[in-house]
């Protein structure tokens, strides 16, 4: 499968749809996912054209693995979590349903189960004050 531009992280990353921006530099985008598995559920994805872990560049995962290592325990704590899950997906079959690569932080609290994979969207105003609390502990 080749690489869509047009896919929905894509036109993120071109300013076309908005998202719940948590950090940011050159070669990285964190955002809250609109359909959270916890509160906190964040996804860490490269601005290189990539689709999975299998066509990406070890220079792009690297500088994304990163962030993701950055990001989680300040995720994990803002979130007032016992714990972070860290999942990636390479391919449908796997789970993945959005072909740019992505790595999912999943703040995990004893005893509370998590929302399904893809399940109900958030709401967004709920998703606002997440991120806020997200950025001001980073």
């Amino acid at each position: 499968m080749a690489y869509d531009p047009d896919n929905i992280f894509a036109k993120m990353l071109k300013g076309e749809i908005p998202c719940h921006k948590i950090y940011e530099d050159e070669n990285t985008l964190a955002f809250l996912d609109i359909m959270p598995r916890s509160e906190g559920h964040t996804l860490v994805i490269p601005k290189a054209e990539t689709e999975n872990l299998f066509d990406v560049s070890p220079d792009v995962l690297a500088k994304t693995m990163a962030v993701v290592q950055t990001l989680a325990p300040k995720i994990r704590d803002a979130a007032g979590a016992d714990g972070v899950l860290i999942q990636q997906f390479n391919g449908a079959a796997a789970g993945q349903t959005v072909f740019h690569l992505h790595f999912h932080i999943v703040p995990r609290k004893e005893g509370v189960d998590l929302k399904p994979h893809a399940g109900d969207m958030a709401d967004q105003d709920e998703l606002a004050k997440t991120a806020e609390t997200i950025r001001a502990a980073l």
